[in-house]
This record gives C-alpha cells, structure tokens and sequence, in this order.
C-alpha cells in the first residue's frame, strides 16, 4: 500500500510545483520581456497618471465624449464581474426594460433595455424620431426624462408606447457585448455622435469626424471583425486636439 502512494504522492508534489509554481513564473517572465504593455493590463496613462486600459471599457456620460455601448457587466465595465445580459433576442426584458423596488420602497429601474437605450440615444445625438406620446409626458420636475415612467409605458399590454427614429441606428449603440468590456464602438456609432461632441467642444463637425477617421482601427488581418474605434483613446485624443476651455 505505501510502495503505491509514495510514488503517487512524489509525483503529485513535482508537478504541483512544476505547474502551479515553475510554468506561471516562467510564462509571466518571458511575457514582460516580450509584451510588456500587454502583459501589465494595457494600461493607459496621462500626465504620469493611469486614465484606465485600452482592452476594458469604460462608462463616459458627458456631452463632449464618444460614449460607448451598454454593459452588463457587474454596475457596468465591471473586470471582475465580465458579463453579458444572457438575454434572448425576443426577451420582454431586453426589449423592454424592468423596475423593481429598492430598500426604500422606491420604484427604480432594474433593466433599461433596448427601447429606453434608443429614446436616449436620439435624444443625445439629435436624431428625428417619431413618438406614439408625446416625450414631455415623461418628464419630471427637472426636465428630465423619467426612466421609470417610460419603462412602465413601454410596457404598458393595451397601449405601449411605440417609438421609432427616422434614421438607422447601429446595433452597437443598444446592445452590449458578450464580455461587458469592450472598449470599441463603430466606426458608424462615433460619427452618429459627433455633432454633439462637435458642440459641446466649440469645434466643427468634420473636425471630429477627421480624428474618428484618424483614429479608426481596421478588420484584423483585413477580413476578421469590422471597422471600429477604442472609446478611450478616442476621447483621450478629443483631449489633446480640442481641449475644453475652462
């Protein structure tokens, strides 16, 4: 009995130490040697500081940067919560949206969903629309839109309210990736957005859309995947050529 586990055990010690120790050293090594960027999370610094990585998205809500699409992940471009809504194309809730009731009794929103996503995207970008009530009737004390009241309305089972913009919108826009952390959005997407961003930075519209231009990534090995532009750098560029006057 013990001339059999002692072999056993032996063996299970060499390669515990080989695998679990010997090979993760080694490949970490020889991968800051040869990739060091990559190997240390791609990270992206600015004035000595680190700004965020150029592989995991980020949320940007102000009007004078590209935004990027919808996350699922965790609170959203959560790293260590990567995810997407596991959500079927002909999901109500995807579709929809849902509320729920937080600690305080409050109904708040749980899922925007695509339609809420949408109305919000035209409302941003100046896109024409069309609208089945009035959007003011959504509207709280501030001027706001009321996200709660649109969810319940695009639910509503004898009168949803139907909302359609009168020009293409990219699929991106609404719906988030796989992973939750994907720092790109389409070439098609970031020029939807630079009027606004054009705007808000006093700046002409074909300005940003040179720099969306300049800054475009092509397919990969020119067939895999499609035109696509990394929200970080794009905006950290936006920074650098058009900065805001303060």
């Amino acid at each position: 009995m013990l001339k059999e586990i002692g072999p056993a055990f032996r063996l299970m010690i060499v390669f515990t130490i080989l695998t679990g120790l010997v090979y993760p050293v080694a490949i970490t090594g020889i991968s800051k040697i040869i990739f060091p960027n990559q190997a240390n999370g791609s990270l992206v610094t600015m004035n000595g500081k680190v700004v965020g990585s150029s592989l995991i998205g980020q949320n940007f809500s102000r009007d004078e940067y590209f935004h990027p699409r919808p996350s699922s992940a965790g609170n959203g471009y959560d790293a260590t919560a990567s995810s997407g809504s596991n959500l079927g194309p002909t999901s109500a809730k995807l579709l929809r949206g849902t509320t729920k009731m937080d600690d305080k009794k409050n109904e708040v929103v749980d899922f925007d969903g695509i339609s809420l996503r949408l109305v919000h995207y035209c409302l941003d970008n100046d896109i024409p629309y069309e609208s089945s009530v009035p959007l003011d009737q959504f509207k709280n004390a501030k001027g706001d839109l009321d996200e709660v009241k649109l969810i319940k309305a695009f639910n509503d089972d004898k009168a949803p309210l139907v909302f359609k913009p009168k020009a293409p919108i990219p699929s991106d826009a609404l719906t988030g990736s796989a992973s939750g952390l994907d720092p790109h959005i389409s070439a098609a997407n970031a020029e939807i957005q630079a009027g606004r961003i054009a705007k808000a930075r006093k700046v002409s519209a074909d300005q940003v859309k040179q720099l969306i231009a300049q800054s475009t990534e092509r397919a990969d090995l020119g067939f895999l995947g499609e035109p696509r532009v990394n929200v970080l750098m794009l905006n950290i560029a936006l920074d650098q050529r058009y900065p805001i006057a303060k």
